[in-house]
C-alpha cells in the first residue's frame, strides 16, 4: 500500500508547462494620486479660511461700485475655491457681509465684505439692484449655487430677520424681493418669518411690506401675485401677530394703508375664494341628506323638506354677498347632480331669491353649469329649470326676458343656451303683451 505525503513535503501547485507562477508585484510605497472632487471632498471645513480667501478676491477691486469688477473677482475666485462645499458661506458673505455665528450674530472676527447687500447705501431698490443683478451673474456662471440659496441659504438668513437692524432688515427685504423677481428663489422662502418671536411684535408683518414694495417698484402685481400663488404664501395672516388675526378686515386695512392696494386687493380676493369654497363643500354634505327622487324637471316641485331649512340658515348665515350666495349654492347643491335634482333644491333658491338681481344671478348661475357641460342633452334641460322657478315664483317673467336679451353671460357656448331657451321667452313676451 502506497502512502500519500503530507506535511512540508507538499509541492506548490504549478502553472502550465510545470513551471511556478511568478508573483505580481506591489505597489508598496507608490502614492496613488486621488480625484480632485474626492481631495476637496476629504477636506477640512473652515469657513474662516473661506471667507479671507474671498476677501483676497475683492482687493483687486478698485472701486466699491465696479459691480462688473466684483462679478469678474466673484468668477474668477470660483475656479480655486470650493463653492459647492462653501455655499451656505458664500451668500451669509455677500449678504449679510459676513459669516454668521449660531443663532443669526455676524462674526466679528474680520471686517466686513466691501461687496453685501448689507453694504449697500440704503435699502432703496436703486442701491439694492446692482448687488443683486450681480449676484444673479455668479449664480447664471455657477448654476449649482441656485439650489442652495433656494433652499436653504436665504431661509436661514431670513429667520434671523430679528437680530439685524432696521436698515439691514430694509436691505435684505428689498434683495430678496428681486431674487423672487429674477426667479433666484421661490416666494415661499417668505413662509419662514411665520414663527412667534418674528411676528410678535410685527417684524415679520413690516418685512414683507418691504418685499411687496421692493417688488412693485419695477414688477406688476400680477407677477407678484403669480409668485406669491407659486410659492404657496396664501394665507398671510400668520405673519400677522397672534393677538391681531382675529380682528375684521385687518389684512386689507394693513396692506391699504401702506400703500398696497393691489396687494390688499389680492389677499381678500383669495379670502374670498376659500370662503366661497368652504361653504361648496358643506353644501355637498348637506345636499347628501336630501331625500331625492327622480321626476321630470318641469314637474311640480314637492313639498319643503324640513332638511331644507338647515341649508337655508347655514347659507344666510355664510357672509357671501346675496348674488355670490346664489352662485355658490347652485355650484354647491346642484353639481355632478342628475338635472332633476334641481325639483328638490328649489325651495332653497326661492327662500334666499330676493328681488331682480337675484333671479339674474340665479338664471346666470344655471346657464354657466349646462354651458360648461356642453352636451346637447343638457343644454335642453336649461329650459326646463326656467319654467319650474316661474311656477314656483322664484323668478319673473320679466326676469327671464331681461336675462335672454342683455343679461347673460357671454360664457363659452352661451349662444346654444339662449337658442334652446327662445321658444319660452317667446311665448313669455306674448303674454305680457296681451297682459298690456
Amino acid at each position: 500500500m502506497t502512502s500519500t505525503p503530507s506535511g512540508t513535503g507538499t509541492p506548490p501547485p504549478t502553472a502550465q508547462g510545470g513551471q511556478a507562477k511568478a508573483e505580481k508585484p506591489t505597489l508598496s510605497g507608490t502614492r496613488i494620486k486621488q480625484r480632485k472632487g474626492v481631495v476637496k471632498s476629504q477636506a477640512k471645513f473652515e469657513p474662516e479660511a473661506f471667507r479671507d480667501a474671498v476677501y483676497k478676491y475683492f482687493d483687486g477691486v478698485s472701486a466699491t461700485d465696479d459691480w462688473d469688477g466684483y462679478a469678474a473677482a466673484l468668477d474668477k475666485a470660483g475656479n480655486t475655491l470650493d463653492y459647492r462645499k462653501y455655499s451656505d458661506q458664500l451668500f451669509e458673505i455677500l449678504i449679510a457681509g459676513n459669516l454668521l455665528a449660531p443663532g443669526g450674530s455676524p462674526l466679528d472676527d474680520a471686517p466686513s465684505s466691501p461687496f453685501s447687500v448689507f453694504a449697500a447705501k440704503s435699502g432703496s431698490p436703486a442701491d439694492v439692484k446692482p448687488i443683486i443683478t450681480t449676484l444673479d451673474k455668479v449664480i447664471r456662471r455657477y448654476k449649482f449655487l441656485q439650489k442652495p440659496l433656494d433652499e436653504h441659504s436665504i431661509k436661514y438668513l431670513l429667520q434671523y430677520i430679528g437680530r439685524f437692524d432696521a436698515g439691514q432688515r430694509e436691505r435684505l427685504a428689498t434683495a430678496t424681493a428681486f431674487l423672487i423677481q429674477m426667479s433666484l428663489v421661490s416666494a415661499s422662502c417668505l413662509l419662514v418669518l411665520q414663527k412667534d418671536n418674528l411676528t410678535k411684535d410685527e417684524v415679520a408683518l413690516n418685512f414683507i411690506i418691504n418685499v411687496f414694495k421692493a417688488y412693485l417698484a419695477e414688477g406688476s402685481i400680477d407677477t407678484l401675485s403669480t409668485s406669491l400663488r407659486k410659492g404657496r404664501v396664501t394665507d398671510v395672516l400668520p405673519f400677522f401677530p397672534q393677538t391681531k388675526r382675529s380682528q375684521a378686515n385687518i389684512v386689507t386695512s394693513t396692506f391699504s394703508s401702506a400703500g398696497l392696494t393691489g396687494v390688499a386687493n389680492f389677499y381678500a380676493k383669495l379670502a374670498a375664494r376659500d370662503a366661497r369654497e368652504a361653504v361648496i363643500r358643506r353644501l355637498h354634505e348637506l345636499r347628501e341628506n336630501l331625500d331625492v327622487v327622480q321626476e321630470p324637471v318641469d314637474g311640480a316641485a314637492e313639498e319643503s323638506n324640513p332638511r331644507v331649512d338647515e341649508i337655508v340658515d347655514y347659507l344666510n348665515e355664510s357672509g357671501l354677498p346675496a348674488e355670490e350666495r346664489i352662485a355658490t349654492a347652485w355650484e354647491g347643491l346642484m353639481k355632478d347632480q342628475d338635472p332633476n335634482f334641481v325639483k328638490h333644491v328649489t325651495p332653497v333658491f326661492a327662500a334666499i331669491v330676493k328681488g331682480p338681481r337675484n333671479e339674474l344671478a340665479l338664471i346666470n348661475a344655471a346657464q354657466t353649469h349646462v354651458s360648461a357641460l356642453g352636451d346637447q342633452a343638457s343644454m335642453k334641460t336649461f329650459p326646463g329649470f326656467l319654467k319650474l322657478w316661474y311656477n314656483e315664483d322664484v323668478v319673473s317673467d320679466s326676469a327671464i326676458i331681461f336675462w335672454h336679451t342683455k343679461g347673460h353671460k357671454t360664457t363659452q357656448g352661451y349662444q346654444a343656451v339662449l337658442q334652446v331657451a327662445a321658444p319660452l321667452v317667446k311665448y313669455l313676451q306674448e303674454q305680457e303683451e296681451e297682459d298690456d
